[in-house]
């Protein structure tokens, strides 16, 4: 029987070739995250399985769907899972190459109640990871993730006779057929199809071709696991910047950005002008309300404040909850309450019947944003953004926090605001309206603006986004004379991917 794991083995010994490594900070609040080399090995994967394999028996199932995205290393961690997994005594799905969506999808294709989709997202490279689930379309949360991390650390798992593996071919292709089919553009649009070199390019513009639009620009779609370019993360500025320049070159009506496995979709619009997820949730928001009257949509703590205000929402009567930022939460937030869609500033857009299943999906995120055009045949996407309220929010910025210390940081901070909350006061010159505590601290002002604050879920970092009513100027003071200097008392933060 294989071992427990250790944290304490090192690449290049004997023992790293005999024992699994497994960090115990690579369990996240919903996925699984490591540094493969450092922080895991082959035989931590094999670990992997064969925790996840004994908790899905226990969760009364053992049929499970896996896939991989495109990295130079992630079809070795595939079937080191996989071998984990026959071990447990459970029946494996293998469908190859896939987006993360896919899996999902798979999920109700082949009738298997579980899935891991081995992935690192957007990442870059070095990292590998899993997504799981085990109750279709939702994947694990906390508790889920508490007890895998127990299993497996503990190595308190059990083998079963029984285990088998088959590779099922054709759900890549059933796949495309089954997001084409949600949405026929008669419009003729011109889309750039922005992947990064990342597993997304293998189906994203085919996807987009049987959609009905007109003409794809495919950007950096070969599949590329070095990144030549950038990272493939529409969230990140070098992605937007280059999904400008395309749009400007080829005079197209839209980019959509895909991230490396495919769950995401970020925006550019007409006139080169990235929009952001929580922007375009507001978009989406208000046209499918009023094909859908009193609709519900979750939006996460990241995203805009003019879900509250929008007068196109309120006369549409549609409700916004503002909840947890990760897929994971958002995904479930959505279903349980039967909202017709969720939005994550990140780019996860979750959309629930007639338009999607429920998970988060880029193409089918894609095809909403299609057809908001195709419904508005005289306005451009520049036109539909216009047409929002005013309000400067900022990029995401993740200055670094190790995952031993993030949390801790974390509720310094809310306990900052919630004192200064408490105290009557104000930043820059405006009182404090309310302080949010549902994921990190996000802390509204009198005049609508807002700071945010809370630990990263998947990687050593915290998240800070700011957004003024007022100015872009505003926006960036909110940071830099409120937000920055705050975090700045506190050692354990360092240095910021990104800055407004």
């Amino acid at each position: 029987m294989l071992a427990a794991p250790r944290a304490d083995l090192r690449p290049n010994t004997a023992a790293y070739e005999t024992e699994p490594l497994v960090k115990a900070t690579g369990f996240r609040e919903y996925d699984a995250r490591w540094l493969f080399g450092p922080e895991i090995n082959l035989l931590g994967v094999e670990a992997l399985g064969l925790g996840l394999g004994t908790y899905i028996h226990e969760l009364g199932q053992s049929r499970i769907v896996v896939g991989h995205d495109f990295r130079s290393y992630s079809l070795s961690i595939k079937q080191a899972l996989t071998l984990g997994l026959i071990a447990a005594g459970c029946e494996v799905l293998d469908i190859g190459l896939a987006v993360s969506p896919m899996a999902y999808f798979a999920q109700f294709d082949l009738d298997a109640p579980c899935v891991a989709m081995v992935t690192a997202s957007h990442n870059e490279n070095g990292w590998t990871g899993v997504k799981m689930g085990a109750n279709k379309p939702l994947t694990f949360g906390p508790d889920e993730m508490a007890r895998l991390k127990e299993i497996v650390l503990s190595g308190a798992w059990t083998e079963r006779p029984g285990g088998k593996l088959t590779h099922v071919p054709g759900v890549a292709e059933r796949y495309i057929a089954d997001v084409a089919s949600r949405v026929a553009i008669k419009r003729p649009l011109t889309v750039v199809a922005a992947c990064g070199n990342g597993t997304a390019g293998a189906f994203a513009p085919e996807a987009l071709r049987r959609m009905g639009v007109a003409v794809v620009i495919e950007m950096d779609a070969e599949l590329d696991w070095s990144f030549p370019h950038y990272n493939p993360n529409p969230e990140d500025q070098v992605m937007l910047h280059a999904m400008t320049a395309a749009v400007r070159t080829y005079g197209a009506d839209v980019a959509l950005g895909f991230d490396g496995d495919g769950d995401r979709c970020g925006v550019v619009d007409d006139e080169g002008e990235e929009i952001f997820a929580d922007k375009i949730g507001l978009m989406l928001a208000r046209d499918l309300s009023e094909v859908h009257p009193g609709a519900t949509f979750i939006v996460d703590v990241k995203s805009t404040g003019l879900f509250i205000t929008d007068a196109v929402l309120k006369k549409n009567g549609a409700e916004t909850v503002y909840w947890k930022t990760g897929h994971s939460y958002i995904k479930r937030k959505t279903a349980e309450i039967g909202a017709l869609a969720g939005f994550e500033k990140s780019g996860h857009f979750f959309f629930n019947q007639p338009i999607g299943r429920g998970y988060d999906d880029g193409l089918v995120a894609a095809a909403a944003i299609l057809e908001m055009l195709d419904r508005n045949p005289d306005k451009k996407l520049s036109d539909l953004k216009k047409a929002l309220p005013v309000a400067y929010t900022s990029l995401t910025m993740s200055p670094h926090c190790a995952d031993e210390e993030k949390y801790g940081v974390a509720e310094k901070i809310v306990a900052e605001y919630e004192a200064l909350a408490a105290a009557g006061g104000s930043i820059l010159g405006r009182k404090i309206q309310s302080v949010l505590t549902v994921n990190g601290v996000r802390v509204t002002l009198e005049d609508g603006s807002w700071v945010l604050v809370r630990a990263s879920s998947n990687k050593p970092e915290l998240v800070v986004v700011v957004e003024s009513t007022r100015s872009d100027a505003d926006m960036r003071a909110l940071f830099r004379e409120d937000v920055k200097p705050r975090l700045a008392c506190h050692t354990a933060v360092g240095a910021y991917n990104q800055e407004v």
